[in-house]
């Protein structure tokens, strides 16, 4: 083997390497993606007040205070499995009250607290919102959040 690499030499370990990694970087793109359709998205129960509950998630910013999926910040609970942690994970009728309950009840005053804005949202809001975390309730999280309490 020679002791200096020519030009060619140089070139043709660039054009070959750029090009394997560009292979392993589309295969590892064409594979998230077909993961997360087929696998990791509920999408065989994805409804319009699902899609609608999460246009109230993003209209009122829930991301700035809660997290999702470990998404978001960390000033407030994690939501993923919130509806599991109050018990109406198969009762939507059940989660309706229950998220209405909590959302007319804030903020609640006590002195010291974290405390969570009133949003003033219809019925119609809380449904939605409601349904889109019964909805990822349902999502493959891979064992997120790592605890019960979120």
């Amino acid at each position: 083997m020679r002791e200096v690499m020519t030009k060619s030499m140089a070139r043709n370990i660039f054009y070959g390497g750029s090009l394997f990694f560009i292979i392993i970087f589309l295969g590892l793109s064409f594979h998230s993606h077909r993961y997360i359709v087929t696998t990791s998205t509920n999408v065989e129960t994805l409804t319009e007040s699902v899609a609608a509950g999460k246009k109230v998630w993003e209209d009122k910013a829930c991301i700035n205070c809660h997290t999702l999926m470990g998404e978001g910040a960390y000033f407030a609970p994690e939501l993923v499995n919130v509806m599991t942690r109050w018990g109406v994970d198969d009762d939507p009728e059940g989660a309706f009250d229950a998220m209405k309950g909590w959302m007319e009840s804030q903020p609640t005053g006590i002195e010291g607290r974290r405390q969570m804005p009133q949003f003033n949202l219809s019925d119609e809001e809380i449904r939605n919102l409601a349904d889109f975390f019964l909805w990822i309730n349902t999502i493959d999280a891979q064992d997120w959040p790592p605890n019960d309490a979120g």
